[in-house]
């Protein structure tokens, strides 16, 4: 009897990557006007930035319906697995609710835990997964170990502009315009499950900066687990500086650094030019 493990694109795992894990990833709706797309199926992160860049109106997202889960969850419990399956963070989306609705008819084949992260967060969360399904370990071993890593994980980012945040509603235009105006660059992280602004600095090296010493405030990172660098738009610019101004995080203590591309669901609201981390704390 194998684990199967299931995500949503909201981990910004991509589906050349979910085949190579043995995974499988649901895609969320995203919805450009009157046109509909499947995130990372019918609409790649490259699309997305390019049409999030050419339009005035904020795309939506949508969360997967209980009917999509449980076609995944009966066709794997069919096959005789027993089921992992993640969902982005509750408090940004009912996708939590909906997986828990298909679950109850597979009894305990099938385990549903909620992130409580999005993007590369939760990336690392299923990249553990992945790892300890690997070692040969049960469903319930992964997912005791699992349920003490998702209290610890962590994600930081700086945007590069407050714009988006605007246009979704999250920021007034007046205080968009001043943000702006003065190069201010929000820090953010996921806290609770929702998306909180731990800091603002003035201008992309103080952002670095800022970014980097949150790192160490959180003891550092593990380089035992996975780590995952990501980046919203069409260049990695802006974090290929963040990471020659970091080298001191990483030289020596990893052969490569993980990279993606931040997806919809996040770069909503980040637009391009956001950079982000994700990581276990040391000793946590």
């Amino acid at each position: 009897m194998a684990v199967r493990i299931i995500a949503d694109s909201a981990s910004d795992i991509p589906q050349e990557t979910a085949k190579k894990w043995g995974i499988t990833i649901l895609p969320l709706n995203v919805r450009f006007g009157d046109e509909e797309f499947q995130d990372g199926v019918t609409l790649s992160n490259r699309e997305f930035y390019e049409k999030l860049i050419e339009t005035d109106e904020i795309p939506k997202t949508s969360q997967i319906p209980p009917f999509t889960y449980e076609e995944a969850f009966r066709e794997a419990v069919d096959n005789g697995d027993e089921v992992i399956c993640f969902t982005l963070s509750s408090g940004l989306s009912g996708c939590f609710q909906s997986a828990n609705i298909a679950a109850d008819d597979f009894e305990d084949k099938v385990t549903v835990l909620d992130s409580g992260q999005v993007c590369i967060s939760y990336y690392i969360l299923v990249e553990y997964a992945v790892r300890l399904r690997d070692e040969g370990k049960s469903k319930d071993e992964i997912v005791s170990l699992l349920k003490e890593k998702i209290k610890t994980v962590k994600v930081l980012a700086v945007f590069d502009t407050l714009e988006y945040l605007k246009l979704g509603g999250r920021l007034s235009g007046a205080a968009a315009f001043a943000g702006n105006m003065l190069s201010i660059k929000p820090v953010i992280t996921i806290e609770g499950g929702l998306v909180q602004v731990i800091g603002k600095a003035r201008g992309s090296k103080n952002g670095n900066n800022m970014l980097m010493q949150n790192v160490k405030n959180s003891g550092g990172i593990d380089f035992s687990m996975p780590v995952c660098l990501g980046y919203s738009g069409l260049s990695d610019d802006m974090l290929r500086k963040y990471i020659n101004d970091s080298a001191s995080l990483y030289e020596g203590k990893t052969e490569s650094l993980n990279v993606v591309t931040v997806g919809s669901t996040i770069g909503t609201y980040a637009g391009p030019g956001a950079i982000a981390v994700a990581f276990f704390p040391m000793n946590a």
